[in-house]
């Protein structure tokens, strides 16, 4: 279970020769005229950490994690572990984190870093074993969800929290509840898939991840989604370049027949989200098919992820002649999302039955030869890439 696998075994050190005979027989008498020993300092009762922050001073909080693969944005939630979300601010101000790396990986589960002895490369027999016992455990109702930041435990110590910490990959429901959630990721999620992804060898990674540096910054207010509030005037005035393996494609658009469908493409491919995907059906004299999630070679990242939405159907008039751009939907003609196709002739049958929201302006000599590869079915034989949509504004 992955519980038994992000859990950490702390062992204690085994008491010495001698505290094991004065467990054994009562102690010497001392020597007549010696002086007594002085009482030997007993350790602190409780050495976790304490608080020092106004609840204001955690309040719309991210910790930045600039790291050896790229940019990774929490999200700190005060609310539901306010000892931890201090503890981690604290510690990052210290400048704790910096150097660290992220010294455990499970391919698609989670990372796990923040330990200060994986600051030093000669201590790698020691790494997970660092910045712990230093929080007690904060129940809260938040799910072990995708992009989920939790404090790492020894086995059955809830209290056993400290600096070290891991973050969920994909939603890992049976252990929610058991660990202390005190951040989720709110920018970079695909950063920590291919963390999660580097080579290992019994989930130590074969070359340091390293956290350069945490940061603590204000969150912005959030702002409008782009092209939320653009005129259809203004949607207009928008084209889109398609770069493919086989040269690009130029898209205009129809937002007074489909404003939210325009809207739908643009923002998509203003976040990157067409990037490294595939033309992945051919139809000769039908149409060339593109845009569909699976096809994407990277992980999609939070905010990639949010814009991705069922779309309700805007049938319009507009004749699916060559050239045109439809959204792509099942049965259903209201699961349309991401994936859109290009019209390669005349098509009646698709008129009022898909939305059309563009056409191909430049470029229709690459669609063409989109349509002539050769496919096995509907599959093209070779690997048609999209390899980026650019979005520009004409005058």
């Amino acid at each position: 279970m992955i519980a038994l696998l992000i859990v950490l075994a702390l062992l204690g050190s085994p008491r010495s020769a001698a505290a094991q005979a004065r467990g054994q027989a009562p102690p010497p008498r001392p020597a007549q005229g010696a002086r007594p020993q002085p009482a030997r300092p007993q350790p602190p009762a409780d050495t976790y950490f304490v608080n020092t922050l106004a609840p204001a001073d955690m309040q719309n909080k991210q910790a930045v994690l600039e790291t050896s693969m790229g940019t990774i944005v929490l999200d700190l939630l005060p609310e539901a572990a306010p000892n931890h979300v201090a503890h981690f601010i604290t510690r990052a101000r210290e400048g704790a984190y910096d150097g660290t790396i992220f010294h455990r990986v499970i391919l698609n589960g989670i990372i796990q870093g923040g330990d200060p002895l994986s600051k030093d490369p000669a201590q790698s027999a020691r790494y997970g074993t660092g910045g712990m016992r230093e929080l007690r455990f904060e129940r809260n109702g938040e799910p072990m969800t995708r992009g989920a930041v939790a404090a790492v435990l020894a086995p059955n110590m809830p209290d056993s929290g400290g600096s070290q910490f891991f973050i969920c990959i994909f939603d890992q429901p049976a252990i929610t509840g058991q660990y202390t959630i005190f951040g989720r990721v709110a920018e970079g999620l695909n950063v920590a898939q291919k963390i999660s992804q580097a080579p290992a060898e019994n989930t130590v990674p074969n070359e340091r991840v390293v956290i350069r540096t945490v940061t603590i910054r204000d969150k912005a207010a959030p702002g409008p989604e782009p092209f939320s509030t653009e005129t259809a005037d203004e949607l207009s005035r928008y084209r889109a370049v398609l770069e493919t393996s086989l040269g690009n494609i130029t898209f205009q658009f129809f937002p007074d027949k489909a404003p939210n469908h325009v809207r739908n493409f643009l923002r998509l491919a203003s976040v990157g989200f067409y990037d490294g995907t595939a033309f992945h059906r051919v139809v000769k004299g039908f149409v060339i098919q593109g845009g569909f999630l699976p096809t994407r070679g990277e992980p999609l990242d939070i905010t990639q992820d949010r814009y991705v939405r069922k779309m309700a159907p805007e049938f319009n008039d507009t004749p699916h002649d060559k050239g045109t751009v439809s959204l792509a939907h099942g049965d259903d003609p209201a699961s349309g999302d991401t994936s859109f196709f290009i019209v390669l002739a005349r098509t009646p049958v698709l008129d009022g039955r898909y939305s059309a929201f563009g056409r191909v302006v430049d470029g229709m000599d690459v669609v063409e030869k989109i349509e002539q590869v050769p496919v096995t079915g509907e599959t093209p034989a070779n690997r048609i890439e999209l390899r980026k949509v650019t979005v520009s504004r004409v005058p």
